[in-house]
């Protein structure tokens, strides 16, 4: 049965129905049969789900609500909002991928046999899986505080526990949640999940619903990209117990026990530990990971500073994207910590927190990887704790990333490798890295391949020598005692030596390259306008605005003379993947899509691609070079049939600055841009072909002057470079 109780905006209609916001307006207006509203407000109304579907279906407006849309609609529209719509739904969808023929046997009933019966059945898989993380009662004289066990904010000397948040183990919120009314309330929603999941594929589906909550609410999470975590991962090594102490949505811990088709074997036995502040994230973190590994997870909701869950753990490897520039993070009431071995970090310095709990956390000789901001590296607030981690062979190495390789963008973050010392004799000398260089171009991100090979590389031969011979500007080992200096600055920059140089013979090839282009610029540089277009305007003067019928990409797709594609959160297959940054920076394909049974959108020569978020009017003809690449999210494909559309008579029109701004929505912080509205005049093959022509000319125009820009910048900061270092001469 569908939820009566689930409602949809009239946004979420126009999805539904792949219409802009203007014309569910219009249908408001012109049908008098059209649902009324049941809730929201005066200028933000939201409608019934079942009835705006029964409505659409009715009026041909749809053949069938897609199953992706419903199932989201419906998380969205759960009365006790997305959050607890997608847990609820995570526990579902962990049954039917452990326990499929119980699912069955559930589903074949009524939704109240169902909300009855779902309870126990659900105890019976998660409690398996995620066992219990919770706190236990510990008295201190009269006064009585809920404290972990072993809890390491506990002050010395006998002065009382000061009281301490008790982590939460999640997902027994849901469970306490999913029964009675709400059960019932969440029926169609866990059908409809059942349903997904079935097209998708249980970890599939969760990874659909979850991606769609995060695209929805951006500024509420700090996401560590996949291909960052991967590398956290690879440089903490084989582990069989990892933590991650600010979990957030999991991607370190998946990254550590990465999944396939299935789940390898060889995680039987491996052991994965959560933590976060909000109670939300920690339980969606814990069924991802269940969905996705084999593992025994165990997760908890709390600070990890202030309400350590795992304190008796000594992991042999912890994963950590902590929260950067903290000043409330526990100073004043962990000043008597037991994890800070190091030095007591100032009200300033809560990385270095993070630091000493992740190494009070690893067995001896388990490893640590903590993302950093920059600063921590230098601030002269840290110098002693940073002093005493290298005296102690604690701190084994500091990377410089590129630009771009996680929020916040703007900054090169470091990643510190740390090491608990052991039994064995401190290490004399630390890496220091710095790839910087392989910063992406535009907005595309890092060279991932570039950056991972370079830091696993140094790291490998690192570990192997215990020292690293210079690697001119990308990195080298240090004797300790060389940064034991009175600043302690380990930022990697100011003690690597500079790349080779150059030189002025490759300056002067640059030159000449940059030469050769702008006089290619000269003779792309379009002439104005003739004042008449054979076959299309009428004769006149220049100015003399053309008269077509037009017509709309809508239209056109409804008559078959082009395909609408958009692209996908996932795919089978492995190959590289065109982002909206690439078609707005006009570069090649630099994304990748994880891992889906969902079926990908490759591009083929002579699509259209036009991005749909942020504004401007941007479209890009696919060539030879960029065929086969996967359609990234934000992205529209227009495939149109040779015999009826030109593709760069296509793509040239939807570029105009007028028609973007009639099919643009704007909201209070984006532009999303309704391809169907997107018009172009109707014109004969032959007259579409001059035009392509025209455009494709003024295509390779600013392809060259994107170039120009690109070799501009290089012979300048080649020269600046060479003046500044010696390899070129004043007068060269």
């Amino acid at each position: 049965m569908q939820d009566n109780a689930t409602e949809v905006t009239a946004a979420g209609i126009a999805r539904l129905a792949g219409v802009g916001r203007a014309a569910v307006s219009n249908w408001r207006r012109r049908h008098p049969d059209f649902p009324q509203p049941v809730g929201g407000t005066e200028t933000s109304p939201s409608f019934a789900l079942a009835e705006v579907e029964g409505w659409l279906r009715t009026h041909g407006k749809l053949a069938e609500v897609p199953l992706r849309e419903r199932v989201w609609q419906q998380v969205v529209g759960h009365p006790e909002g997305p959050v607890t719509a997608l847990t609820h739904a995570g526990c579902v969808l962990l049954l039917i991928h452990e326990r499929p023929t119980v699912w069955l046997e559930l589903s074949a009933g009524s939704d109240e046999r169902l909300a009855a019966m779902l309870p126990e059945a659900l105890e019976q898989v998660l409690t398996p899986r995620f066992g219990v993380v919770g706190p236990r009662r510990r008295d201190h004289g009269a006064r009585t505080a809920t404290v972990p066990p072993s809890a390491p904010g506990a002050p010395a000397r006998g002065a009382p526990a000061p009281a301490a948040p008790a982590p939460t183990p999640p997902p027994a919120p849901a469970l306490q949640n999913l029964t009675g009314p709400a059960a019932l309330a969440s029926a169609p929603l866990l059908r409809g999940t059942a349903e997904l999941a079935a097209e998708l594929g249980a970890r599939q589906a969760f990874e659909f619903l979850l991606g769609r909550h995060l695209d929805a609410n951006p500024r509420q999470f700090t996401l560590t990209p996949a291909d960052l975590a991967g590398l956290m991962a690879d440089l903490a090594g084989p582990a069989r117990t990892v933590l991650d102490p600010a979990c957030g949505t999991g991607a370190l811990l998946r990254a550590a026990a990465p999944d396939g088709p299935a789940p390898r074997p060889e995680h039987d036995g491996l052991r994965l530990h959560a933590q976060d502040g909000a109670p939300d994230l920690a339980a969606l973190t814990a069924l991802r990971l269940a969905l996705h590994t084999r593992a025994t997870v165990r997760a908890a909701a709390g600070d990890s500073l202030r309400a350590d869950a795992f304190p008796d753990l000594r992991a042999d490897a912890v994963l950590c994207h902590p929260p950067f520039n903290e000043r409330n993070w526990g100073h004043d009431e962990l000043a008597y910590d037991a994890r800070w071995e190091y030095g007591f970090p100032a009200r300033t310095e809560s990385e270095l927190a993070w630091v000493q709990h992740a190494l009070a956390r690893l067995r001896d000789g388990g490893t640590a990887v903590l993302l950093m901001p920059p600063a921590a590296a230098s601030r002269r607030s840290g110098r002693r704790i940073r002093a005493d981690l290298l005296r102690r062979g604690a701190l084994r190495a500091v990377i410089a990333l590129p630009a771009g390789a996680a929020p916040p963008y703007s900054i090169p973050l470091h990643l510190w490798v740390l090491r608990r010392p052991g039994s064995a004799p401190a290490q004399p000398e630390v890496l220091l890295a710095d790839v910087g260089q392989f910063t992406g171009e535009g907005r595309g991100g890092p060279d991932w391949r570039a950056v991972g090979e370079t830091v696993l590389g140094a790291w490998r031969d690192f570990e192997r020598a215990g020292r690293l011979d210079e690697r001119p500007g990308l990195a080298r080992s240090l004797p300790v005692i060389e940064l034991l200096d009175d600043d302690v600055d380990l930022a990697p920059a100011r003690h690597l030596p500079p790349p080779a140089a150059d030189g002025a013979g490759h300056l002067a090839e640059v030159r000449e390259r940059l030469a050769e282009t702008l006089r290619l610029t000269t003779d792309l540089t379009p002439a104005p306008a003739g004042t008449e277009q054979p076959g299309t305007a009428p004769s006149g003067t220049a100015r003399s605005t053309a008269r077509w019928p037009l017509t709309t990409v809508g239209e056109l797709a409804r008559g078959g003379a082009l395909q609408l594609r958009t692209g996908t959160n996932g795919g089978r297959t492995r190959v590289p993947v065109l982002t909206d940054h690439d078609v707005l920076a006009g570069t090649a394909p630099s994304g990748t899509l994880p891992e889906s049974d969902e079926e990908p959108v490759l591009t083929e020569p002579g699509d259209v691609v036009v991005p749909v978020l942020g504004g401007g009017s941007v479209a890009r003809v696919v060539d030879d070079a960029t065929a086969g690449a996967a359609l990234g999210r934000n992205l529209a494909l227009l495939r149109p049939d040779p015999a009826a559309l030109d593709p760069w008579f296509l793509a040239g029109f939807l570029r105009g600055t007028a028609n973007n701004r009639q099919a643009s929505s704007y909201a209070s912080t984006a532009t999303r841009l309704d391809v169907r509205r997107l018009q172009l005049p109707r014109l004969p093959l032959d007259a579409q072909h001059r035009y392509g022509e025209r455009f494709r000319a003024l295509d390779e125009f600013e392809r060259a002057l994107r170039l120009a820009g690109r070799l501009g910048e290089q012979l300048v900061r080649g020269m600046y470079d060479g003046l500044t270092d010696g390899s070129v001469a004043p007068g060269t």
